[in-house]
């Protein structure tokens, strides 16, 4: 029965990685719908708040993006650069909206400059693979989301 359990744990585990190797490399070799700039800095003694503006760049023409996040079990302040890659951007509107960043239970801690991504998606089915680079010092505990809206 010990077996049964450690097994069944074995293939639980694995399942959960294959999801995220899937997810993170689902628009792997794809080419990009825009690409997004961003800088953002952020808050926090529990409850975190971030704030940014950006440019998204779709189909030849630059749209300036406005930040705002929302993270719970963080502590710190940082500042970060962004760029990312969007996919499923088939109109314009379908870019605004509210992202899921990471999943539940990201982890992770900055000190000093941090480099990280993630992807992160929104209602619409937009995806945005992003990488950024990080100043400050924060502990994050878990997951968060940020709103992204074109001015």
């Amino acid at each position: 029965m010990e077996n049964v359990k450690k097994i069944a744990v074995s293939l639980l585990i694995l399942g959960v990685m294959t999801g995220f190797t899937q997810a993170a490399t689902h628009h792997h070799g794809s080419k990009p719908d825009a690409t997004l700039r961003l800088s953002t800095g952020g808050f926090a003694l529990g409850i975190g708040v971030s704030w940014g503006s950006g440019t998204l760049t779709y189909r030849g023409k630059d749209y300036p993006v406005k930040v705002k996040g929302l993270s719970v079990g963080r502590v710190g302040a940082t500042s970060s650069s962004a760029y990312g890659e969007v996919f499923n951007l088939k109109h314009l509107q379908d870019f605004n909206g509210h992202y899921d960043v990471g999943g539940a239970g990201t982890r992770g801690v900055t000190l000093g400059a941090g480099k990280s991504g993630t992807i992160m998606s929104n209602q619409a089915g937009v995806v945005v693979r992003v990488s950024s680079t990080q100043q400050g010092v924060a502990v994050n505990a878990t997951g968060g989301g940020v709103d992204l809206q074109l001015k």
